[in-house]
């Protein structure tokens, strides 16, 4: 279930602030990174690319500004949101902050029941299926709130892993995924499988996504893994 989780990075220099949030964010079922100023921030995406990432304005040494800048100016980081959050509330400043990158901003003292609404904003956005959203690609339909699935208005039997991997694709039909992408995602980073074993649970996944006819919607890209579409 641990792959499931969307994974918040909460970076703020102030314990007592960033406690608290991370708490309000585990309890609503989200898996916390924490760093406490810019360097760590970079450091942890690095090793643990999160889905989203909370992000104070003024820290010691490398400002939030900055990190935000070094991160939407790297392919591999551009496309994680990132809120913005600083004791600035002037028009200038939030100009500031969302052209250097920032997706939202967010003016302290701020209410955590309002940011947790803009995390779910943001998430809907780039891991949609987390968020309970319905997909749709061709004719399969995955309902991630009801967790179903079906194909031309066929109710489709899928594993847990299955409708995982399936989710992963339909929120980006055409991304091609490597197998070590997919084990982070479907799997989790904290547990070992073989890359072997997305072959095979791809091979489920298309036999599921096949069992009533209709052609494999699952493209393998020789060398670098797998698409839908």
């Amino acid at each position: 279930m641990a792959a499931e989780q969307p994974t918040v990075l909460v970076v703020e220099d102030e314990m007592a602030q960033r406690e608290v949030l991370a708490y309000n964010l585990e309890a609503d079922g989200f898996r916390v990174l924490r760093a406490e100023h810019g360097e760590e921030a970079l450091l942890v995406v690095e090793e643990d690319m999160p889905d989203i990432i909370i992000l104070d304005w003024m820290m010691p040494n490398l400002s939030g500004i900055e990190v935000c800048r070094r991160l939407k100016t790297r392919s591999e980081t551009r496309n994680i949101p990132v809120i913005m959050l600083s004791a600035r509330s002037e028009e200038v400043d939030k100009v500031r902050g969302l052209e250097t990158g920032a997706d939202d901003y967010v003016v302290k003292p701020y209410s955590v029941i309002e940011l947790m609404a803009r995390v779910r904003t943001q998430l809907r956005r780039v891991r949609p299926s987390t968020v309970g959203v319905r997909l749709e690609y061709d004719d399969i339909v995955l309902d991630a709130e009801t967790h179903k699935v079906s194909r031309a208005d066929n109710p489709l039997k899928l594993g847990p892993t299955e409708f995982r991997l399936l989710s992963t694709f339909m929120e980006k039909p055409g991304r091609v995924w490597s197998r070590e992408q997919l084990l982070d995602r479907v799997w989790g980073r904290d547990i070992y499988v073989d890359t072997r074993t997305v072959d095979v649970h791809i091979g489920r996944l298309r036999k599921a996504l096949t069992q009533h006819g209709g052609s494999d919607p699952v493209r393998t890209v020789r060398g670098a893994g797998y698409a839908l579409g």
